[in-house]
This record gives C-alpha cells, sequence and structure tokens, in this order.
C-alpha cells in the first residue's frame, strides 16, 4: 500500500511541494466534480490520504454529492480534509463528510493575501500536521 497521497487542487499541489514522498493526483485550479472524472480510474488506498477540494466549486457543482463519492472510494487508516479557506457553505459540506467518516479537518493556516491559499509557512504547517 502506498504510504501517503494528496488529492485535490492548487492547494493540494502546493501541499505536495511540502510532502514530496507522497503520491499526488492534484491539479490547480480543478473543482470536485472535474477532480472525480479526470481521476475515476485511480485506486485511492493509502496509509495517509490528504484531501483538499472544494475552493473551485460553484453553483454548477453539487459539492456535497462530489465529496461523498470522491470519499466513498479512499480506502485510508487516516485521512485528512484541507478546509477551504472560503465559501462557508462547502466548508460545511467539507465537515459533514469528513465528520460521517471520522476524518480530521485541518484549517489553512497563513494565508496569503489572496485568502485563498496557505502561504509557505502555511503550507509547511499543513504537510507538519499530516505526518
Amino acid at each position: 500500500m502506498i504510504d501517503c497521497m494528496i488529492l485535490g487542487d492548487s492547494i493540494a499541489v502546493g501541499t505536495h511541494q511540502h510532502r514530496p514522498e507522497c503520491v499526488a493526483y492534484a491539479k490547480s485550479g480543478i473543482n470536485s466534480s472535474q477532480w472525480n472524472r479526470q481521476n475515476s480510474n485511480k485506486k485511492l488506498d493509502a496509509n495517509t490520504v490528504i484531501i483538499s477540494l472544494g475552493s473551485n466549486d460553484h453553483a454548477g457543482v453539487r459539492t456535497l454529492w462530489e465529496l461523498e463519492q470522491l470519499r466513498a472510494r479512499v480506502e485510508s487508516a487516516r485521512v485528512f480534509w484541507i478546509l477551504p479557506a472560503i465559501k462557508p457553505d462547502v466548508q460545511d459540506m467539507v465537515r459533514i463528510v469528513a465528520r460521517d467518516h471520522g476524518d480530521v479537518i485541518l484549517p489553512i493556516p497563513n494565508l496569503q493575501a489572496d485568502k485563498v491559499h496557505p502561504s509557505g509557512a502555511g503550507y509547511k504547517k499543513l504537510a507538519e500536521q499530516t505526518r
């Protein structure tokens, strides 16, 4: 089994830079629906899985359904969700999925000026919290 896997958007890309030992299926700008379509053939089994999705979701994305579909495919002893810094409705959906599966939620520390992405120190802290 893979030790560590990172799934998601640009925040997942940045987290992977601080956890290069992890396998990453991450792409900047991707929303949860796109991620599920593009990665439907991937086996999502790892000792630790880190997920960052939702920041790029919009009204046309069924976020809760997409996140539930993704989580149903994940087989892991430990799952961490990086909570989007924006979109309170999406934050609530991430919390629901994480709660239903006993996963850990990590708020984004040390935001950049864009109020979306972590700073370098924020990415470093996220990486440390997932070890």
